[in-house]
């Protein structure tokens, strides 16, 4: 059949019906199928994907509205525009089709012009519709290689000593992280959290990636680097978007490791014995307050020594089902330790594999960076 040639299925118990519309469709250059019963016809739907259904009302058992109901309930089916067929011309057979899941209703005896008139009408309205599907999806697709483009590798900055996985719930993810160098030995990392996942989360990381790159440098201190972001977003973030964020700064030179939280999960540090304990930084989420409270905490840390930053998704599920915090917390922990011998980025891969692996559906963004003192 020609990619170009519609089809049309026809689903009516009348056999003179089928055989009258199977002569106007095949004249007018469609391909009909035809069902004369609801069952037969939802599995032709299913079987051949038509591009609409004509569908007859009063017929012996399953009625259409029936019928159409059951093919809304399926989403194989569920996107086929569905033109009730009847001799029934009253309002509220029309109002019951119509909210029942049909575009159209066309009353018995059917005149041949008006059949192949609304047919056109809501094939062309199905095409642009698919059309502008397929345009948003092209448009997420360079919305998330754009989005994946401002994170930077840990391949690109070999000194830094980090490993990363992030993956994204949806085409344009929520979550944020980044790496700065600061100095000699003096590196600054940052992730972040946004409420939502769609086109207004990924704005919202790219504002970020430009106000980190302006300013997280050596002259302000990860409290400072908090306080500013706060000033900056507050006034431009859409009314109940928040985000939670984690600012560190890790002087290797001096062995300290400066941690500022903004209602993000704890840092998570193993020393290297492989000793696990999360590092207590309290603060307000950004963008909630005009004169947020943070907390500065140090850390002496020493060479070989690891520490982690994540996301609640990493800890509020396990293996595919929603847990606290504290208990997806004790998983991430168990995870880490019991694979401290390894390579920083094996490590990070097979925890988050460990609770959730990449068949699993996590219900949020997944983000987990782990650093090499």
């Amino acid at each position: 059949m020609d990619r170009n040639t519609h089809q049309v299925l026809v689903i009516d118990d009348s056999p003179i019906d089928r055989l009258m519309l199977s002569s106007i469709l095949q004249k007018d250059g469609y391909h009909p199928l035809m069902a004369s019963n609801g069952l037969e016809g939802i599995q032709k739907a299913r079987d051949c994907h038509p591009d609409i259904i004509l569908l007859d009302v009063l017929m012996p058992g399953e009625n259409g509205f029936e019928t159409c109901s059951k093919l809304k309930l399926d989403p194989l089916t569920n996107p086929i525009p569905v033109i009730f067929l009847s001799s029934e011309n009253d309002k509220n057979s029309r109002i019951s089709g119509l909210t029942g899941g049909g575009v159209d209703y066309i009353t018995k005896p059917f005149e041949t012009e008006e059949v192949l008139a609304r047919l056109r009408i809501h094939l062309r309205i199905r095409q642009a519709f698919k059309a502008l599907i397929e345009q948003q999806k092209h448009q997420l697709s360079q919305l998330t290689n754009a989005q994946q483009a401002i994170l930077i590798r840990p391949e690109e900055m070999p000194e830094a000593k980090f490993a990363v996985h992030y993956r994204p719930l949806h085409a344009a993810g929520g979550d944020f992280y980044d790496v700065l160098p600061l100095g000699d030995g003096i590196d600054g990392f940052f992730s972040a959290d946004i409420s939502g996942h769609d086109l207004g989360a990924a704005f919202v990381t790219s504002a970020l990636k430009v106000l980190l790159r302006q300013n997280f440098n050596s002259l302000y201190t990860p409290l400072e680097i908090m306080v500013l972001l706060n000033s900056v977003l507050l006034p431009v973030l859409n009314e109940g978007v928040l985000l939670s964020a984690c600012c560190v700064r890790l002087n290797r030179r001096s062995e300290r490791l400066t941690v500022v939280d903004a209602g993000h999960p704890p840092i998570l540090l193993l020393d290297s014995k492989g000793a696990g304990s999360f590092i207590p930084a309290k603060g307000d989420l950004l963008g909630a307050f005009e004169t947020p409270y943070f907390e500065s905490v140090e850390v002496k840390v020493s060479k070989g020594d690891r520490f982690f930053l994540y996301s609640d998704g990493l800890i509020e599920n396990h293996h595919g089902k929603n847990v606290s915090r504290r208990e997806g917390s004790k998983h991430l922990e168990e995870a880490l330790v019991t694979r401290r011998g390894l390579p920083l980025s094996v490590m990070v891969e097979e925890a988050v594999q460990s609770i959730c692996s990449s068949d699993e559906n996590p219900g949020d963004d997944l983000l987990l960076l782990g650093v090499e003192v």
